[in-house]
């Protein structure tokens, strides 16, 4: 039996839905740089990756209604989100359980015909946004601010974070972070909900196991450690270099750098990088920008390590007055989009996922023979 830790290379799907072809990222056939220069918006990203075609004006005119109907919260969810204020809980684990309680409250959760199982996908992917800024808010003592019908979901979530609409190079900067992120081939969180859905479960308990995956720092929680470095070193008495040597003599991790899929460079780092560098300009703070120039310089140069999508992502989201513990729910956020796809995609492809595992413990052990032994003493307990 050939082991492959991780499943490191191991094919167990076919997808129409994204893919990593000769170092590019395609989304339904698109190229994610073409996505990026046309400026798409992230509510075609979604149709596209529901549907695999790009919505005419007439079908992306409905999405955007149907997703505006939903956006709104409870009384019930904000009251749920205010208790977990009060708790010492990592916001990825409030997202987690509040996800859950939206199939709690949705009277058809547990249906699983087509028209219900769009109503729970419209409703897990607009809700979000809307859960996120509200505990941001709750968390500081502040009231959620309602979502508006007339923005998009980059746009509505800026608002409801800050209470005043965003400047539009912040709504773009936010509009194509949500779009890089939005589905990425088979990764960790994506495999999970695909699990989960191929055992049938409801879009809510696949949804919930996924964040339950992102949230590992391996994963989606990168991006927050990786702000968390660069205080770090701005905040200490250390330069980047003797910063980073201490940390890769004490055999740490260095959060943001090497991908599993990619052995060059992460094509959405560019886009994110660049990103970087305007909202730095914009907000006055490029130390943030050229710090993080000198570190992905360092370890290219040292140790042939390269950025991945989680390294600039950081000083992106700190540019637009993100709290770094809530940069995975932002994560979040955007791949909700890609897990629903590949959801439908594991129902309709009708098939348990059940791997094996390889065995490496004792054999043959006689029970009536270690009973006896114990009982005698001559064993320890």
């Amino acid at each position: 039996m050939e082991i492959h830790k991780g499943l490191e290379g191991v094919i167990v799907s076919e997808t129409k839905i994204s893919s990593i072809v000769e170092n590019q990222l395609l989304f339904a056939g698109f190229n994610i740089d073409d996505l990026v220069a046309e400026n798409v918006q992230f509510e075609e990203v979604i149709y596209l990756l529901w549907y695999l075609k790009i919505p005419t004006n007439q079908e992306l005119e409905k999405f955007k209604q149907d997703l505006a109907a939903q956006m709104p919260i409870s009384d019930t969810i904000v009251t749920c989100l205010k208790i977990q204020t009060r708790q010492n809980l990592h916001p990825m684990s409030v997202l987690r359980s509040t996800i859950s309680l939206l199939g709690v409250f949705d009277p058809n959760a547990e249906a699983t015909d087509d028209s219900s199982t769009y109503q729970q996908s419209i409703a897990l992917q607009a809700k979000m946004p809307t859960i996120i800024a509200a505990y941001a808010r709750l968390r500081k003592g502040l009231d959620p601010i309602p979502p508006r019908s007339d923005l998009s979901i980059a746009a509505n979530f800026l608002y409801m974070l800050t209470g005043k609409e965003a400047e539009e190079i912040q709504v773009a900067a936010m509009n194509q972070a949500l779009v890089l992120h939005a589905d990425h081939d088979l990764n960790a969180s994506t495999f999970t909900a695909r699990v989960c859905a191929s055992t049938l479960s409801d879009v809510y308990s696949c949804i919930t196991g996924a964040i339950g995956s992102l949230k590992g720092p391996l994963h989606g929680g990168a991006n927050e450690r990786v702000f968390d470095m660069l205080m770090e070193i701005n905040s200490g008495n250390l330069n980047v270099e003797e910063y980073l040597n201490q940390k890769l003599d004490r055999k740490e991790k260095v959060m943001g750098f090497g991908h599993r899929v990619y052995k060059t460079e992460d094509p959405r780092k560019k886009h994110l990088k660049k990103l970087a560098k305007e909202l730095t300009t914009l907000t006055e703070k490029e130390q943030w920008y050229f710090l993080s120039c000198q570190v992905e310089h360092y370890l290219k140069k040292t140790k042939g390590l390269i950025p991945n999508v989680d390294f600039y992502s950081a000083t992106v989201y700190h540019c637009l007055t993100i709290d770094s513990d809530l940069f995975t729910l932002i994560f979040a956020m955007s791949r909700v989009s890609g897990w629903l796809g590949h959801i439908y995609e594991q129902k309709k492809e009708d098939c348990l996922i059940r791997p094996r595992s390889h065995y490496v413990g004792p054999r043959q052990v006689k029970y009536s023979e270690l009973k006896t032994t114990l009982h005698s003493g001559g064993m320890e307990a």
